[in-house]
C-alpha cells in the first residue's frame, strides 16, 4: 500500500493526505466535542440541505472562492456521516467511508459500459438512456423511482421529464412541446379568464396552471435552459431591483408604503438602465 501511494503523482498525495487530514479531525471531534458526539444523522439532516443550498447559491453567483467553502462544508456533512455510520451499533458497524466510496466507484463503472466495458455511445444522449435502462436492471422498479419525493416541485417536473425521455417517451421535436404549451395556456385563459368575473374553481384552476408550467418546464428543456437556475437568476434579479427602489427611494426622504405604483416604477425603471 505504502509503495502504491509513494507511486502517485505529487498533486495526488496531497489530496489523500488532505482527506486523511479531515477524517482524522472527524474522528477527533466525535469523540472530544459535546456538540459533535450528540449528532445523529436525523439532527444533521436539515443542515446539510441548508449547505447544499448555499452551494447552490455560491455556484449560480460564479463566486468560486464561496464554492470552495460551500463544498468543504458539504464533504464535512458526508464524512459526518459516515464516521455516525460506522460506530458499532448492537456490534455491528453499518458502514464507514471506505464502502461510501468503494460503493459510488462501483457504481460510476457499472454505469458507465461505454468506458469500462464493450457498450458503444455515440453521443450524451445514448449515454442518458443506457443510464436509466442499467438502473431498471439493477432492481429499480420504476423509471421515475429514482426521482425523490421531497424535491422542489419545479426541479422535481424537469427530474420526472428527463427520466422519461431516457426510456423514449418523450416529444421528437421542440415545436409539439410548444404547440403543448400554448394548448394548456389557452385552456387556462378560456376556463378561469378574470374579465368574466366569476368565482372560479381554485382547485381544477389549479390543477390547470399546473399543467401550464409542467409544459413549460418541459419546452425550457428542449431549449437547453434549467427552469430552476432560470426562475431563481429572475428572484435574484428582482430582488436586487427591488431592494435598490426601497433603497433610493429612501435617500430620496419617500416613504415606500406612501408612494403610487407609478412612483415606484420609476425606480425600478432606473435600476434597469444602471443593470442592477
Amino acid at each position: 500500500m505504502e509503495k502504491q501511494f509513494n507511486n502517485l503523482p505529487e498533486r495526488r498525495q496531497e489530496q489523500l493526505m488532505a482527506f486523511d487530514r479531515l477524517l482524522t479531525i472527524m474522528d477527533e471531534l466525535r469523540e472530544q466535542c459535546p456538540w459533535d458526539r450528540k449528532q445523529t444523522m436525523d439532527t444533521l439532516r436539515h443542515l446539510t440541505i441548508e449547505e447544499t443550498y448555499e452551494l447552490s447559491d455560491a455556484i449560480l453567483e460564479n463566486d468560486l472562492p464561496e464554492i470552495k467553502k460551500e463544498l468543504g462544508d458539504v464533504l464535512l456533512h458526508i464524512v459526518f456521516y459516515a464516521k455516525i455510520a460506522s460506530e458499532k451499533v448492537d456490534n455491528r458497524v453499518q458502514f464507514d467511508m471506505k464502502d461510501v466510496l468503494d460503493g459510488i466507484s462501483e457504481k460510476l463503472i457499472s454505469r458507465h459500459p461505454h468506458i469500462y466495458g464493450d457498450f458503444v455511445a455515440e453521443d450524451e444522449e445514448a449515454v442518458k438512456q443506457n443510464w436509466e435502462k442499467l438502473k431498471l436492471k439493477e432492481g429499480n422498479k420504476s423509471v421515475l423511482s429514482g426521482v425523490p419525493g421531497s424535491l422542489p416541485a419545479l426541479v422535481k417536473a424537469m427530474r420526472i421529464q428527463e427520466k422519461a425521455r431516457g426510456v423514449g417517451f418523450d416529444w421528437d421535436e421542440k415545436q409539439q412541446v410548444w404547440n403543448k404549451v400554448e394548448e394548456e395556456l389557452q385552456e387556462f385563459k378560456e376556463n378561469f379568464n378574470i374579465e368574466k368575473h366569476e368565482v372560479i374553481d381554485q382547485k381544477e384552476a389549479e390543477g390547470e396552471f399546473g399543467d401550464l408550467l409542467f409544459s413549460l418546464v418541459n419546452y425550457a428543456r428542449f431549449v437547453d435552459i434549467n427552469p430552476e437556475t432560470a426562475l431563481e437568476r429572475t428572484n435574484k434579479k428582482f430582488i436586487r431591483r427591488f431592494q435598490y427602489l426601497e433603497e433610493a427611494s429612501k435617500a430620496d426622504g419617500k416613504v415606500l408604503s406612501d408612494m403610487t405604483l407609478s412612483e415606484m416604477d420609476a425606480y425600478w425603471n432606473k435600476a434597469k438602465t444602471i443593470g442592477v
